[in-house]
């Protein structure tokens, strides 16, 4: 998986133009971020997972552990390319320890972080849900308020809205949980 990190750095490039382009200027504005720290952080913590492709547009279905691959069910020996990145780590999340609102639980969870994909790639957050379901009973996520996307589907996959919580450096986020 690390060795995946020079192909996957792209993908939140794309992400950041897809965010840009939709109105939301100011999510994952400072240079380099994430950056690759980051992502060896969520690997070390066994919770970095990139998504591969084998096609221009892919659905997205269930793979290994480390990796969920989009698969047009083209013969095996075929090169599969990281499509996508997210982070899914087990609680607590201290960012969550303070919530203007309400959590729906006080159970154990999986946080989703850093979701990034490249814009011809579908079905990629639902199989990130259904991935992190299986292994998580409660899930919790939160988003930028200007990422307008991120909420749709967000919403489109059974998450509640539960508050606003704040990250180290003082900015907020919308959070969710499910």
């Amino acid at each position: 998986m690390p060795s995946d990190l020079p192909a996957v750095l792209p993908v939140f490039e794309a992400a950041k133009a897809i965010m840009r382009a939709d109105g939301n200027l100011e999510q994952w504005s400072a240079p380099g971020f994430p950056g690759e720290d980051l992502l060896l952080r969520d690997i070390d913590r066994g919770g970095g997972y990139v998504i591969l492709s084998d096609e221009i547009s892919p659905r997205a279905s269930l793979g290994r552990d480390d990796r969920i691959v989009l698969s047009s069910g083209a013969e095996s020996g075929v090169e599969q390319t990281p499509v996508a990145y997210f982070a899914l780590l087990p609680s607590p999340e201290p960012t969550y320890d303070h919530i203007e609102g309400a959590w729906l639980t006080d159970e154990p969870y999986g946080v989703l972080h850093r979701i990034a994909s490249y814009p011809d790639v579908h079905g990629v957050f639902s199989a990130i849900i259904d991935f992190a379901a299986a292994r998580f009973p409660h899930l919790r996520i939160d988003t930028h308020r200007d990422n307008r996307i991120m909420q749709h589907v967000i919403d489109a996959a059974g998450f509640t809205y539960c508050g606003v919580i704040w990250l180290t450096d003082g900015t907020e986020r919308l959070a969710y949980e499910r």
